[in-house]
C-alpha cells in the first residue's frame, strides 16, 4: 500500500524538513530572526509543495481556522519585524491551533514505531500522551 510521490512533494518534503532545521537552529541561537524568517519562509514552502497551493490555501483560510491562522501568520511577520521572541510564541500558538486536530493521528501513529512507542507507553509519559489524544480511557496492555 505505497503512494506514489511526485518530484515536487519530494522537494517539498525537503524543503519543510529545512525550515524545521533553520527554526530549530534559531531558536537554539537565542531566538536569531534571520534563521527563523528562513525556517518560516521554507516550511511554508514546502508545505505548499507537498499539499498543494490550493489545499495549502484552503487549510490556512477556513472559517473556523482564521484565528488559528492570523496568529501563525502575525507571529511571522512579527519575527520579520524583528522581534523574534514574541513572534514565536505568538506562532506557536498558532501553530497548534492549527494542527492539534493531527496531533492525535500523530500520537498514535508514533506509539506504534518500535523503540518511540515503548518509551511513549510509560506510565506518565502514556498519562500525558492520552491527555494529548482526548483517549483518557485508553486500556493498557
Amino acid at each position: 500500500m505505497f503512494y506514489e510521490i511526485s518530484d515536487t512533494q519530494k522537494i517539498g518534503v525537503g524543503l519543510a524538513g529545512f525550515g524545521v532545521f533553520f527554526l530549530f537552529l534559531g531558536v537554539l541561537l537565542l531566538f536569531d530572526k534571520s534563521l527563523l524568517a528562513l525556517g518560516n519562509i521554507l516550511f511554508i514552502a514546502g508545505l505548499a509543495c507537498v499539499i498543494g497551493l490550493e489545499r495549502t490555501f484552503r487549510f490556512f483560510f477556513q472559517r473556523h481556522k482564521i484565528k488559528a491562522s492570523a496568529a501563525f501568520f502575525g507571529g511571522i511577520v512579527i519575527v520579520l519585524l524583528g522581534w523574534p521572541i514574541i513572534g514565536m510564541l505568538l506562532e506557536t500558538y498558532g501553530f497548534i491551533l492549527l494542527f492539534s486536530g493531527f496531533f492525535p493521528v500523530a500520537i498514535n501513529f508514533l506509539r506504534r514505531v518500535p523503540v518511540l512507542g515503548t518509551i511513549l507507553n510509560f506510565p506518565g509519559i502514556s498519562m500525558l500522551m492520552d491527555k494529548l489524544t482526548g483517549d483518557a480511557n485508553r486500556t493498557r496492555v
